[in-house]
């Protein structure tokens, strides 16, 4: 499947180019950035290696796709959104997202992941989007929230990181819940 480009009113967001690892490693090597993220690279090589391949494994199974963004009028990548885990029998999928500090704190996140749920929703029909936020992140907790999201629930010292365990909390958004915020 093709996914388009994506706007909002202030950004445009296209699909993650080959050309992007660079910016791909700029946020996955900051440990701002992934402290609560799931994965952490500190080589283009890692990034070359393991993150672009997924994205573009999830285009060409028609799992997911990823997005870059940036301001309409600037072309200088801010963050990435997308979605994951698609699966077109349950009509659901999963939503993730990560944004540079340097642009932290002014409603980029929000705004690229809303542009995301609108073309999940719409444009390929699901019925539910998922967010897995580890436990301590209370920004993405918070954005989700905003988003209309749903703590579904709290999975105690799910996985290990670090070498220590982490909850995991599990956020669900309905289409109906989103029918009901309008």
């Amino acid at each position: 499947m093709h996914h388009p480009e994506l706007f909002s009113s202030r950004l445009r967001l296209r699909l993650i180019q080959p050309s992007d690892a660079d910016f791909i490693l700029r946020g996955l090597s900051d440990r701002r950035v992934t402290q609560y993220y799931a994965v952490h690279y500190n080589t283009l090589e890692e990034v070359e290696q393991e993150q672009m391949p997924f994205y573009q494994s999830l285009l060409q199974s028609g799992t997911g796709a990823w997005w870059t963004f940036s301001l309409k009028e600037d072309d200088t990548l801010l963050g990435a959104c997308g979605l994951n885990n698609l699966e077109e029998v349950h009509r659901k999928g999963q939503i993730g997202f990560w944004l540079l500090p340097e642009h932290w704190g002014n409603g980029y996140i929000p705004e690229a992941a809303e542009a995301v749920l609108k073309y999940g929703f719409a444009q390929l029909d699901l019925n539910r989007i998922e967010a897995i936020v580890e436990g301590g992140n209370n920004q993405s907790a918070k954005v989700l929230q905003k988003l209309g999201f749903t703590c579904e629930g709290r999975l105690r010292e799910r996985e290990i990181k670090n070498g220590r365990f982490i909850d995991l909390l599990y956020f669900g958004l309905l289409r109906k819940d989103r029918q009901q915020q309008v």
